[in-house]
């Protein structure tokens, strides 16, 4: 099971609101790059990645897409 990327946030605060949401809904998400931001209040240096199966992938952006319309 290959890890891909799903999304790209300014903040480790967004990508783990992501991460929770995910989960709740059974999708096993990680944050990757949540402590190279040192800027993190700013969100200017590095975004964080939330990561997901390749196989999820489209289930989880079907969530985050759901959870952006709200």
């Amino acid at each position: 099971m290959a890890l891909v990327e799903l999304e790209r946030f300014p903040s480790g605060m967004e990508a783990a609101i992501v991460q929770g949401r995910l989960a709740a809904e059974g999708i096993f998400a990680t944050c990757f790059d949540a402590g190279m931001n040192i800027a993190e209040s700013v969100g200017i240096m590095i975004p964080v990645r939330v990561m997901v199966h390749e196989e999820d992938r489209e289930a989880a952006l079907a969530i985050v897409r759901a959870a952006e319309r709200r």
